[in-house]
């Protein structure tokens, strides 16, 4: 455990650096005995995810070392295996979390089978897999073998009795391991004090309580034999009452080095009972220690052991080296010598009582004369009948000698510096460190001085011991200015600080400290003096203090630039500073005169006969260095000549002046100016250009060398023509681009197409001649002249050459109007956009204009129909088969790029249907500016095929099959669970199901057939023995058909959704009992708004059932006519002829501002006129519903 917090912590920073995961365990084998508490550490490091990782332990027995067997897990409580489960919930086996990233396995019951290999693992909880997440340790358990045997037994003692007890301690561990020995005292609920023990490093050492004792021998602890080890007490006292055992331990030392107890026991006990004695009295002496220094303060104890000590007269007197130094009587007052009365008074000695049986004597400031013995005694009195003392046994202990030695400084001092070798100018800075072997007595005066080569010594700066800082003499001036600085960094730290130094600062820098401390007088005293030095070698800026002058160019030709370097040698930081002057002497003269200076402040100062340099001459110094460049430029014969730079060095001083170090001349050097010499090339490759008609015909002329960048070109275009003897000038531009036209533009009227073009190179020219004829045709060439600007800025003609021929001929272009071929087959649904697209593959001019027209052939017609045209001037044009089919609001064309066309025929019918084509007309202008067709293509065919949508009606019964009493009202609903378009629209029938019997219908009042599409359908389903009743039904225009003769009256319709549809049947009687279904028809509007049937869907059938009832007071009272119509029939249809007489008044007034149809002009379902229902033949109230047949 010991080390177990360094290494996580040594762990932890290796994690950070690897960035990986990295598992450690306690280093192994570890041996443990049986039945011991054992603990194993175990971290991760340089993981990612959470900070707080889990841990899973698991062991690899010897028998079976490749199988894991699992213990104990931080995050799965179902991880241990069997064997381990019982001891893993009885806490036996636990894991402490130490940190987030540590744990400790703890086994508190160790046993044999726990010995093998310990694995730890930690769960991934990285991004990915990189590292170790597992380490591995090996557990040796052994037998307890340790035995500590002691005889019980009660002893009976008289104080000052000697007491000699016995212990065996035995072990047989065949590992390498070490004992402990300890005898303790037990007394009653106290805690065990140790009266004496052998640690496992044989050393002897025993508690505060006895400490004193072993240290006078009288308390031993001897080993005798290889077993037996002997506790030895020469006098007891009453203090040592209490059971006395020894307890023993057995150490061993693990792989890490640290030691641990494998195993503690303890012997039986030995009862120790001291009788005190009436009037025996024990005197003993302590101090703290036997070695003092001068000025430490020494406490004297001499400690009464009796008993009744208050109702006793004890007398005690001091004595140093024999000598009395004071005496106490029984009434405590100390009397004290001459010599020890007087330090008495200055407070640097006491004598008292501090209790009954403790007496002290205290020196406060020691001399080294008060070494000595010194002791301490005790003589009983006895009080007579008069008063009167007289003096009885008397004791005293043994002297205690004590050493009082002179101080002596602890010091030592070193001196660091930041540099030993250091170039004149540079900062020095120097560190004196002091250091105490303990805590510091006094203060420090410390002084620099510095010994230069001739071994003279001189003070620098001093510090005396009172803070104060004073300068040297021969550095006062250099201080005042900053120049040497001192100061106390630390309290044990000084530093030194020479700036900008100089060549005598050179030498040995000795930091010489003395260490002071107050005498017990208050005088200051020295107690030591130390010294430390460094040697600091320092080099003159002038040393290897060297000019070189160097060109790359010694020989340059008129206009060009030359550079002349100063080489300053050796590289000087920027603090130190060099003034730089070029020399010049012209060709054919003898004197030297200053060009220019590059002074040591940074500024430039122009000579008095520089004049001539200065528009062509830039002087710049390295940022990295003191080296100097002239830079000339457009050299002349006035630049030539011998050119020579001088260097001076200086150096600033520490009151701001500038001192002159030294002075170098550098080497001549000689620059030539020479005339150019041409290098003049014109390309000579010939070229062959054939064009079409109106095309740009492009004519290169390229310089591939010329004699200066600055150069400047003349060029002459010439034509020769096959009937020519000689070439015709075209067009001349000089070296100062201006421009002049030859005779043959001027009579072939070409002014007007030629372009001439200098490219940005400078060496390339191109002359176009735009809109080309096939008269231009011919051999064209160029003629360059190349001039150059000379220094005197006059321009002369250097060299001329005549280029290669370009042979053209202009012809007129070729078609190559190509269009796409693909073909296929779409087809799309009604309403939808159909895409036609037209695309021009390839064109025989990007000037041309194109023509473009769509065609259809329908089905069953074989010639083709226009639906559209695109002229070459962008104007959109019909056919005939847009005003046909209703095209001209449906078209729309786009071109999203060149060459591709698109038709979009939007909102499509059945009638749309066909093959659809493009034809493309490409026309050209002539130069003269006159179009005409130059091409015509067809692309491939598109078979289009507009279909109407598939029919996805569903229809589903949301009421099951019902019984309802007589006079009940049932409800037949009609559920669409899914249809073909949202915008489709239905028509909703309901049918009574019955089955024929012998070709007659089956029930009462049921004589209406299907009509229409009903008839026909029933016609072919001839043998369907199911007969079909119409109830009511209701077209897609939300029309209603007639009621069905048995139910009329009695049906009232309700629409509760879009899907759902509702036919409620009252006054149920029982020939209304059977099945019922509805048929849905689902309608669609065409593109041009006509409604078309889609499809048809009939539900699953629901059977209704009607109870027959027999005759009820109800029943009674509606048989009685006279009474029913009086109470029931009479107001009804005075009521009624009043809400008719409402509606028709409202209805009549709103018919006059809105269209009786619905919204989006579909004819209401349901606003009808109220009807009324009643029966004759039930008391039930008439029912007042609105439903299809109100209003004819």
């Amino acid at each position: 455990m010991k080390c177990f917090f360094p290494v996580l912590s040594c762990l932890a920073v290796l994690g950070v650096v690897s960035a990986q995961r990295h598992v450690a365990v306690q280093e192994g084998p570890l041996y443990r005995t049986e039945g011991s508490h054992i603990t194993i550490w175990c971290n991760v490091s340089g993981y990612q995810g959470p900070s707080e990782q889990n841990f899973q332990w698991s062991i690899y027995l010897p028998s079976a070392p490749e199988r894991e067997v699992q213990i104990v897990s931080t995050v799965d409580s179902s991880f241990p295996y069997a064997i381990y489960t019982q001891r893993v919930r009885g806490g036996k086996i636990y894991v402490e979390r130490v940190q987030g990233n540590s744990a400790l396995l703890h086994i508190t019951d160790l046993q044999a089978r726990d010995a093998g290999e310990y694995e730890c693992h930690t769960p991934n909880t990285d991004e990915r897999y990189f590292g170790s997440y597992s380490a591995k340790m090996n557990l040796v358990v052994i037998p307890d073998t340790l035995q500590t045997t002691a005889v019980p037994q009660t002893l009976h003692k008289v104080e000052q009795d000697p007491l000699e007890l016995m212990c065996e301690v035995a072990t047989e561990t065949l590992q390498h391991s070490h004992l402990s020995v300890a005898w303790l005292r037990q007394r009653g609920g106290e805690k065990p004090a140790e009266v004496i023990s052998l640690s496992r490093d044989f050393v002897l050492r025993s508690s505060s309580e006895y400490a004193q004792r072993q240290s006078l021998g009288e308390v031993r602890l001897d080993k005798l034999g290889s077993t037996t080890f002997r506790l030895t007490v020469f006098h007891l006292q009453p203090s040592d009452q209490g059971e006395f055992y020894c307890e023993a331990a057995e150490w061993i030392q693990d792989p890490d080095g640290s030691w641990y107890a494998m195993t503690r026991k303890r012997s039986e006990g030995t009862v120790v009972n001291v009788q005190p004695t009436d009037k025996e009295f024990t005197v003993r002496l302590e101090t703290e220690k036997r070695l003092y220094t001068v000025g430490e303060q020494v406490e004297f104890r001499c400690i009464l052991e009796a008993q009744n000590v208050p109702d006793r007269y004890f007398a005690v007197s001091w004595a140093f080296n024999s000598s009395l130094i004071a005496s106490m009587g029984p009434n405590a007052v100390p009397v004290l010598n001459s010599e020890f009365a007087h330090r008495e008074a200055r407070g640097q000695l006491k004598v008292a009582k501090e209790s009954d049986g403790v007496f002290v004597l205290k020196i406060y400031h020691l001399r080294q004369e008060d070494s000595g013995k010194y002791n301490c005694r005790v003589t009983e009195r006895e009080k007579t009948v008069t008063g009167e003392f007289i003096d009885k046994e008397s004791k005293r202990p043994k002297n205690i000698p004590i050493i009082v030695l002179p101080i002596k400084s602890s010091i030592s001092v070193e001196v660091t510096s930041n540099a030993s070798v250091i170039l004149e100018g540079e900062n020095l800075h120097f560190s004196c460190s002091i250091r105490t072997a303990g805590r510091p007595q006094g203060r420090f005066s410390v002084v620099w001085q510095l010994v230069d080569r001739q071994n003279r010594r001189s003070n620098i700066m001093w510090l005396d011991r009172d803070g104060t800082v004073q300068p040297g003499a021969s550095y006062w001036e250099r201080s005042s200015f900053g120049g040497v600085q001192m100061e106390q960094v630390q309290p044990n730290s000084f530093s030194l600080g020479v700036f900008n130094s100089r060549k005598e600062d050179e030498g040995q820098y000795e930091c010489h400290v003395t260490e002071w401390v107050r005498a017990v007088d208050g005088e200051w005293q020295i107690v030591g003096e130390r010294r430390a030095s460094t040697p600091i070698s320092i080099t003159a800026l002038e040393t290897g203090f060297a000019v070189t002058a160097i060109s790359r160019t010694p020989g340059v030709t008129y206009s060009d630039s030359f550079d002349l370097q100063c080489i300053i040698k050796p590289h000087y930081p920027a603090r130190v500073p060099v003034s730089v002057t070029w020399r010049f002497q012209l060709v054919g003269t003898l004197e030297f005169h200053d060009l220019v200076t590059f002074t040591r402040d940074g500024g430039v100062q122009w000579g008095d006969r520089s004049s001539s340099f200065r528009t062509r001459t830039a002087i710049e110094k390295a940022e990295s260095s003191n080296n100097v460049r002239l830079s000339i430029s457009r050299a002349s014969d006035t630049e030539a000549g011998k050119y020579q730079c001088v260097a001076e060095l200086w150096r600033r001083n520490y009151n701001n002046t500038w001192t002159r170090l030294a002075e170098r001349t550098s080497n001549l050097l000689e620059i030539r100016v020479l005339q150019p010499v041409t290098k003049l090339q014109v390309s000579k490759s010939k070229r062959t250009l054939t064009l079409v008609e109106n095309r740009p015909i492009q004519l290169s002329c390229s310089v591939k060398s010329q004699t200066s960048q600055n150069s400047h070109f003349a060029v002459l275009w010439y034509v020769h023509k096959p009937s020519d003897a000689d070439g015709k000038l075209i067009l001349k531009t000089t070296h100062s681009s201006a421009f002049e036209y030859g005779t043959y533009a001027e009579e072939e009227g070409l002014r007007a197409r030629l372009q001439f073009e200098r490219h940005v190179s400078g060496g390339l020219f191109s002359l176009t001649v735009q809109r080309a004829e096939v008269s231009d045709s011919g051999s064209y060439y160029c003629h360059v002249e190349e001039w150059l600007l000379s220094p005197n800025y006059a321009w002369y003609k250097l060299a001329e050459e005549v280029s290669g021929r370009t042979e053209v001929t202009v012809k007129q272009p070729d078609s190559r109007l190509r269009l796409s071929q693909a073909q296929g087959n779409l087809s799309v649904l009604e309403t939808q956009q159909v895409q036609l697209e037209c695309v021009v593959l390839n064109r025989t001019s990007a000037a041309s204009q194109l023509v473009v027209e769509w065609f259809v052939w329908k089905p069953n017609h074989p010639e083709r129909e226009t639906v559209a045209r695109l002229s070459r001037e962008a104007t959109f044009h019909y056919g005939e088969q847009a005003a046909k089919n209703n095209l001209k609001g449906r078209l729309h064309l786009e071109s999203p790029s060149p060459g591709v066309y698109r038709l979009f025929i939007q909102n499509v019918a059945v009638q749309d249907s066909g093959t659809y084509s493009c034809r493309v007309e490409e026309w050209l202008p002539s130069p003269s500016g006159v179009w005409y067709k130059r091409a015509e293509d067809t692309a491939g065919q598109m078979a289009v095929t507009i279909m109407r949508p598939d029919a996805a009606l569903q229809v589903d019964t949301v009421v099951p099959n019902a019984t309802v009493s007589e006079k009940a009202a049932f409800q037949l609903d009609c559920s669409i669970v899914s249809r073909s378009s949202q915008d489709s629209r239905f028509a909703v029938a309901w049918y009574s199901l019955r089955t024929k019997a012998g070709g007659e219908r089956d029930g009462p009042g049921l004589g209406e057939r299907e009509e229409e599409g009903d008839d026909e359908e029933e016609g072919e389903e001839g043998e369907d023995p199911t007969e079909r009743t119409a109830l009511l039904s209701v077209g897609p225009d939300a029309v209603f058909g007639p009621e069905g003769s048995p139910w009329e009256g009695r049906l009232r319709f309700q629409r509760l959704s879009p899907l759902l549809y509702r036919l409620t049947v009252l006054q149920a009687s029982p020939q209304d009992t059977g099945n019922y279904s509805c048929r849905v028809e689902e309608w669609l509007p065409s593109p041009q708004k006509e409604w078309y049937r889609l499809t048809e869907e009939e539900s699953a059938p629901i059977g209704i059932r009607v109870l027959d009832t027999s005759s009820t007071l109800q029943s009674i009272i509606c048989s009685n006519d006279a009474l029913f119509y009086f109470v029931f029939f009479y107001p009804f249809p005075i009521f009624g002829i009043l809400v008719i007489t409402i509606l028709l008044v409202r209805f009549k007034s709103r018919s006059s501002s809105k269209n009786p149809d619905g919204k989006n002009g579909v004819p209401l379902l349901w606003i009808k006129e109220p009807h009324l229902n009643y029966s004759p033949t039930c008391l039930e109230p008439p029912v007042l519903s609105i439903h299809p047949g109100a209003i004819d």
